[in-house]
């Protein structure tokens, strides 16, 4: 399964979904991590430039571009859940502490 979730520079959660600077893309199975990539995606600067909807439109070019099945995050606001679900792409809330282990525990 393919995972995204914002991260800091550390290897921590990012705080933010919707305004994450960074985020890694993961390929997650059975055994673990098998691929881990980060993407300074510079969400936290362009959220308000332009209508809300284009940000909602460059969040999703960028999860389909890398084939997203599911997002794991601390926090999202209603209106972004309610897209990622409409794309067919899980949601995983409340997540903290070391990124890694936060992508593994999606296939939970």
């Amino acid at each position: 399964m393919i995972v995204c979730l914002p991260v800091t520079a550390d290897g921590q959660m990012g705080q933010s979904w919707g305004r994450a600077d960074r985020v890694a893309i993961a390929e997650v199975g059975d055994t673990g991590i098998s691929s881990w990539e980060e993407f300074e995606v510079g969400w936290d600067k362009t959220h308000d430039v332009g209508e809300h909807s284009e940000h909602h439109e460059r969040i999703a070019r960028f999860l389909t571009d890398h084939h997203v099945a599911c997002v794991v995050a601390g926090h999202m606001g209603p209106p972004m859940v309610q897209m990622l679900g409409e794309m067919g792409i899980g949601v995983k809330l409340g997540a903290s502490g070391e990124a890694r282990t936060a992508a593994v525990s999606a296939r939970v």
